[in-house]
């Protein structure tokens, strides 16, 4: 099987344009899932945020929603094969996906190019580019499946977070927790872990490097990501 083994389950990516990924691992293990009971998963891939999010959260009722066929099918093996096949996989797109349930939380991590070149992998492209799924409708979506203490949590290079917290905040939404990631120490920031919420609070900052300068972890990326990784 070609993908990623961790401590409690294993993810197969072979099918999936958007292979796992150190943005989702980062994703996956810092969003806040306090009190949270319901979860919606939107644009899952191989099902690595809904895995990660169930081992923290055994409470956890989890939904996923998946356009790309290939990426739907991995998704569903890689949840049976895991100990919680009780994950709902479903495969729509997030517009045309409803739901009964107002979720908790929310957690996602989207296409994000708005207009630079595409390559010849419609698949990798459609995961990657932001024309089947743009931040306007990731926002609506967001505000049709949740309740007034509901949470969304996101990953986006860090310019394309700028642009996303400057629309949510137009949406009616507030950036309560912000980390910024850097790759070393010495690089610029690079990606942009996000929690929004219907509540206006102070804005906890904070910056995460994910390798010291000699290529070893770092003592918080280790102690955020430790339960997962099996040589950690």
């Amino acid at each position: 099987m070609s993908g990623f083994a961790f401590k409690q389950f294993k993810v197969a990516h072979e099918q999936c344009a958007m292979k796992v990924s150190t943005d989702g691992i980062l994703l996956g293990a810092w969003a806040n899932l306090s009190g949270a009971k319901s979860l919606l998963d939107i644009g899952t891939g191989t099902g690595l945020l809904a895995l990660m999010c169930k081992q923290r959260n055994l409470e956890l009722t989890i939904t996923a929603v998946e356009v790309d066929e290939h990426a739907y099918v991995q998704a569903l093996q890689n949840v049976a094969n895991s100990p919680w096949s009780a994950i709902s996989i479903e495969h729509r797109t997030i517009q045309s996906f409803s739901s009964d349930v107002k979720f908790d939380v929310v957690i996602s991590n989207p296409p994000y190019f708005n207009r630079s070149l595409k390559g010849d992998n419609a698949a990798r492209n459609t995961a990657r580019h932001t024309d089947g799924l743009s931040f306007d409708e990731l926002i609506s979506a967001f505000k049709r499946l949740s309740h007034s203490g509901s949470r969304f949590s996101l990953i986006l290079p860090n310019v394309e977070g700028a642009l996303f917290i400057e629309l949510a905040t137009q949406n009616g939404l507030h950036l309560n927790t912000h980390c910024q990631i850097k790759a070393t120490p010495n690089k610029e920031v690079s990606r942009s872990l996000m929690t929004f919420s219907y509540v206006k609070s102070d804005i906890e900052s904070s910056i995460l490097c994910i390798r010291n300068l000699d290529n070893t972890h770092t003592a918080d990326y280790i102690a955020l990501c430790k339960t997962f990784y099996l040589k950690m």
